[in-house]
């Protein structure tokens, strides 16, 4: 049996991309932490919230490498030695990825009580109908 693959179609060519786009974000990690919405703010654009209690604006990084949104949190450790009864609330490092379509950029980040917001904004390029010459060879 024949695997078939969006590359291997004969209608779907230059589709080779969308199948590693696929498969990176299949390998993106799927941990839950920390949690996040997404939600879409208007036709055009979009917002991610992470619950990003304890870090600070500093403890946290934000990329897009190679149209992938990375968010990065790592807490500095405290000099002081704490002796914890209890240790519910998580200080770990984390990273989170999300997967960027063509068009869609990051345009603006910000903290609010906790929450990370970062927006996205989706440019739709202009439909362009071209004209083929045909000449005799």
């Amino acid at each position: 049996m024949t695997k078939l693959t969006l590359g291997s179609h004969p209608h779907l060519l230059g589709f080779e991309q969308l199948e590693r786009l696929l498969e990176r974000t299949a390998k993106s990690g799927n941990e839950g932490y920390p949690p996040y919405n997404i939600e879409q703010t208007s036709e055009v654009s979009y917002r991610i919230t992470l619950a990003v209690a304890g870090f600070s604006e500093s403890d946290l990084s934000i990329t897009v490498e190679d149209r992938q949104l990375v968010i990065r949190g790592r807490q500095a450790e405290d000099g002081e030695e704490r002796v914890f009864l209890h240790r519910g609330i998580a200080a770990r490092q984390f990273q989170r990825s999300f997967v960027l379509a063509d068009g869609v950029e990051v345009s603006e980040a910000m903290m609010e009580n906790g929450l990370l917001h970062v927006d996205l904004k989706l440019s739709r390029p202009e439909t362009v109908v071209q004209t083929i010459q045909i000449r005799k060879g």
